[in-house]
């Protein structure tokens, strides 16, 4: 999966490697805590999925430009400072293979450090007068804190319907994504009927990341190199689309084992969980919902011409749902 990812950035070698000398300076403090812990970050990077998508939509629609840096290095911010306030509420001590940001600087610092990087993402914008951009941000801010407070509220009552579970993951992941691809697509100027095509693509592409995400919980062969601790969303009560599935199509009796083993969760009932959800075909069920919204995303693609840059973009797609961490 490596591989593929390394070909598709040799594409955007160029604004790849701009964009990362930007952000190291964006990111820069007066203060020494700050350098210490953003170095710290810098060395760490992750796939870099979404100024992937940004570079790859700016170029497919137009030619890139400054505010093409400034989205991709806007967007990066939001989603490291999310990763990492997200380390604090799950307690995760591992972040990509490696000690996460509250595991050596503790929680205290970790919350300030991701609000540091939400301030420095809109001021990329007010400063440069993008109110497009901001408009975006904002919203998008509001509704990843939203998606994250409707799912703690509905783990509480373990009662997440698939249409509730849609919303959450709409609003928590795919609101991201669809946000790196519609202002990626307004840097270059295009026009509103256009931005919110790339929006719609976003929002397929993100609900199948995020699926395949949920996926990864139930795979016992998987390491923390998926970014967060194997069993980390039964533990934490978060009922996904594999688990939704099997307790709606489970005989009463599994139902009310099933809810059991979630309300007592150790390690020993979380194997028995998934072998209820293998029973019952969620597996099978949320890899073919994750399959339908990829196909989505893809058939967007279909109104644009042909080219190197439309071919990545495909290929970008499909790693989402094909990857392996």
């Amino acid at each position: 999966m490596k591989i593929i990812l390394d070909k598709v950035k040799t594409i955007i070698k160029k604004e790849i490697n701009e964009f990362e000398k930007q952000f190291v300076d964006i990111i820069k403090s007066n203060v020494p805590l700050v350098n210490q812990i953003t170095h710290y970050i810098i060395h760490r990077k992750g796939k870099l999925i979404r100024p992937i998508f940004i570079f790859l939509i700016a170029k497919m629609l137009g030619n890139v430009q400054k505010k093409t840096y400034h989205t991709a290095c806007l967007i990066e911010l939001i989603h490291t400072a999310t990763l990492i306030h997200d380390d604090v509420i799950d307690n995760s001590f591992l972040r990509r293979g490696s000690f996460s940001i509250n595991a050596i600087w503790k929680n205290k610092i970790a919350v300030l450090i991701g609000d540091y990087l939400l301030s420095k993402s809109l001021l990329i914008a007010t400063n440069n007068n993008y109110y497009d951009l901001l408009k975006i941000v904002c919203k998008t801010i509001k509704n990843m804190s939203e998606g994250e407070l409707l799912q703690m509220e509905k783990s509480k009552k373990l009662n997440i319907t698939e249409k509730i579970y849609n919303q959450i993951i709409y609003h928590k992941t795919a609101s991201l994504i669809a946000a790196s691809c519609e202002a990626g697509a307004r840097s270059v100027n295009v026009d509103e009927k256009t931005a919110l095509k790339m929006r719609k693509f976003g929002i397929f592409t993100g609900i199948a990341f995020q699926i395949k995400d949920d996926l990864f919980d139930y795979d016992e062969k998987k390491n923390n190199f998926t970014g967060k601790p194997i069993g980390i969303d039964l533990r934490e009560k978060k009922i996904t689309l594999p688990l939704i599935y099997t307790i709606q199509n489970a005989s009463e009796k599994d139902q009310k084992y099933i809810l059991n083993y979630i309300k007592n969760y150790d390690e020993k009932k979380r194997c028995q969980i998934i072998n209820y959800v293998k029973k019952y075909g969620g597996l099978e069920y949320a890899t073919k919902k994750m399959i339908k919204f990829r196909n989505n995303a893809l058939k967007i693609l279909e109104f644009y011409p042909e080219g190197t840059i439309k071919e990545t973009l495909k290929i970008m797609v499909n790693f989402i749902v094909e990857r392996n961490q």
